[in-house]
């Protein structure tokens, strides 16, 4: 027959190595982590049957595909757009309408209200 020995005693299994590697990955998704409120822009959609009093000339800033853009028609840089709007404006909570025509990405319409919030812009409406 076989002989295999005296039967060792089973060690006990230790957890102190699992336990480490949890608080390292504990502490690393910790550090990696953000907290706090990302950046946003505010829009206000117009709702239905209200009816808001429109103070000053008409400001539609549409976008087009690649980030092309028009004020009330007429299609500028987007450099100049702040600057265009400001002549239109009495103050920076006057309304701006923002449309996004067929072919413009999320993103263009992102650069666009960033844009404008960064120019102090405070009231900027999205229609369809």
């Amino acid at each position: 027959m076989f002989a295999f020995g005296q039967p060792r005693r089973r060690r006990r299994v230790s957890l102190t190595p699992m336990i480490d590697v949890v608080f390292l990955l504990l502490v690393f998704f910790m550090l990696a982590s953000r907290f706090g409120s990302e950046g946003g822009v505010v829009l206000s959609a117009p709702t239905p049957g209200q009816g808001a009093v429109w103070s000053g000339p008409p400001r539609l800033v549409e976008i087009g595909a690649g980030g092309a853009l028009a004020l009330n028609g007429v299609a500028l840089a987007p450099e100049a757009l702040a600057a265009a709007l400001a002549a239109l404006m009495q103050g920076p909570d006057d309304a701006v309408v923002l449309r996004a025509r067929a072919g413009a990405s999320v993103q263009d319409l992102v650069t666009v209200t960033g844009a404008l919030s960064a120019a102090g812009l405070t009231r900027l409406m999205l229609v369809p």
